[in-house]
């Protein structure tokens, strides 16, 4: 983690609420970030970034434009060997209702994608607005749950 990326975590770490557990992705990245925040979790699977498939690492100047388009206008088309907007979509509903009725406060530690999944299902949004839920690095996204819905909590600081 770069230095800049690094403080930001640190000055982080002392806005986040106790937490009765803690899960992150199961990427690197996603693990050095809990570590820059002085937190030990465990990883789950269902909190790993979008697969890409044969897009992964590669810059969006490198991809065919039309298959980009598509990909980008289309929520069920997929990147090479990848995972569909709407299968993620999938995964994130699944994990939010499995998780629905747990006590406590949970810290999940993921990528953008996995919080905007999360946002729009717990809204209810369309897999449309997917892109128009901006997730800065280095931020926080409260959801709570009352064991039958969840709910997005707006916090201010």
């Amino acid at each position: 983690m770069e230095q800049k990326s690094l403080s930001q975590a640190q000055r982080l770490a002392t806005q986040i609420p106790d937490a009765d557990r803690v899960w992150h992705g199961p990427e690197l990245m996603v693990l050095e970030t809990a570590n820059a925040l002085g937190l030990k979790g465990e990883p789950v699977a269902a909190l790993a970034d979008q697969n890409f498939g044969l897009w992964a690492g590669r810059r969006l100047a490198e991809l065919d434009p039309a298959e980009l388009a598509a990909w980008m206008s289309d929520p069920d088309v997929a990147p090479h060997g990848g995972e569909t907007l709407n299968d993620l979509r999938r995964r994130i509903a699944a994990f939010l209702k499995e998780n629905l009725g747990l006590s406590g406060h949970t810290l999940a530690i993921t990528h953008p994608a996995v919080i905007r999944a999360a946002v729009c299902e717990v809204l209810g949004a369309p897999s449309q607005a997917f892109r128009a839920v901006d997730v800065q690095p280095l931020s926080l996204t409260h959801f709570t749950s009352d064991g039958r819905r969840w709910a997005l909590r707006m916090v201010s600081r």
